[in-house]
């Protein structure tokens, strides 16, 4: 049998109770589709601070480096505000993601036919939204030098450098590019060619690397553009891939179509590592009161199986799995309607494994 080796990184408020959600469903998963599942816990954020002093300890790092994947809750809350910067616990997570070189961020926004109407777009323009944003997470304009506050005539110059190298495109667009040929083979190209110099080298590396994937249908958006087109016809999206910055907002702008955070999953992928999160914050205002959104962390994990376990029966199982369950009316607080049934974490998960093993069956 398969083994597979899970660190897990519950972090700060809800993330321990969506994570322990999360984990009893991919559990089961493995258990259907034949494959040994290990999970490891460490510290990260919040609580790392309270018992080790620090956001990111050692042997945290030490357990992501021997492990097949990341799967990570959510890091910080009110009670760690007053920090100095480098000590909150969002550092945590830069700094894995760093110690990890992840550098493309995936982020679906796929719109689920029973939650339609908590889109703020018209029902028939939201209809059939399924894309994956694909971000460069390691350069850009936010790592370029020089960087900085500078007195210039005796007036103050703020600079940042937009830099990418040639690879460092080339990584993320083949990356793009390969998951695109697992769906359904159109990849978007976002840049700003047409006034940038820096979009003019990533137009390029993406056309090059086009010649190796034939089979994928390339188009190029100016990101002005892109952000109009994705509130305007996002059905037609399949995988966007752009920059950093680009990626920052495009992403998010894609999150809010969906109508609610607390389905968002993501990953954080690199050549030999991989992390998974849900988009949501530790939301310490709902920690330990069992009504907590797991799905946005389940479909973390169906991420992870597709992604760093290349299982995908067992990702097909759990994301059809979450669409049977919000078909049926079973609801979370957070996207409860009029009719719905309303379940808290716990409910939601045990819906979710009961139409896993129908669906096995």
């Amino acid at each position: 049998m398969t083994t597979f080796k899970v660190a897990v990184l519950e972090g700060d408020g809800i993330g321990p109770e969506v994570v322990s959600s999360a984990i009893k469903v991919i559990k089961r998963v493995g258990e259907l589709v034949g494959v040994d599942l290990i999970f490891e816990k460490a510290l990260i954020g919040g609580s790392a601070i309270d018992q080790k002093g620090t956001p990111l300890p050692q042997e945290t790092l030490d357990l992501c480096l021997a492990s097949d994947a990341v799967l990570l809750g959510a890091v910080g809350g009110p009670k760690w505000d007053d920090l100095p910067t480098d000590k909150r616990p969002e550092r945590g997570l830069l700094g894995i993601r760093k110690a990890l070189d992840l550098y493309a961020n995936l982020r679906p926004a796929k719109v689920y036919e029973p939650l339609i109407a908590s889109s703020p777009l018209k029902e028939e323009v939201a209809r059939g939204t399924d894309f994956i944003v694909v971000r460069e997470l390691t350069g850009d304009v936010y790592y370029g030098e020089p960087r900085g506050i500078f007195l210039q005539d005796g007036k103050r110059v703020g600079i940042n450098t937009m830099k990418y190298t040639e690879e460092e495109i080339r990584r993320v667009v083949r990356k793009a590019f390969e998951i695109a040929l697992q769906r359904r083979k159109k990849l978007t190209s976002v840049d700003k060619s047409n006034v940038l110099e820096v979009s003019g080298l990533w137009k390029t590396v993406v056309e090059e690397e086009a010649k190796n994937y034939p089979e994928v249908e390339l188009e190029h958006l100016y990101v002005d553009n892109c952000a109009m087109q994705v509130v305007r016809r996002p059905s037609s999206f399949d995988v966007i891939v752009t920059g950093n910055l680009f990626g920052d907002i495009l992403s998010d702008e894609a999150a809010v179509i969906t109508g609610s955070l607390g389905m968002l999953p993501s990953a954080s992928l690199g050549e030999k590592y991989a992390l998974y999160e849900p988009v949501h914050g530790s939301a310490p205002d709902i920690a330990g009161k069992g009504v907590a959104n797991p799905i946005a962390t389940i479909l973390s994990c169906s991420m992870m199986l597709r992604y760093s376990f290349g299982l995908t029966k067992g990702a097909d199982i759990i994301e059809k799995a979450v669409e049977v369950v919000l078909q049926r009316g079973y609801r979370t607080p957070d996207i409860h309607a009029e009719g719905c049934i309303k379940v808290g974490t716990e409910g939601m998960t045990e819906a979710i494994i009961e139409v896993v093993e129908e669906l096995w069956h």
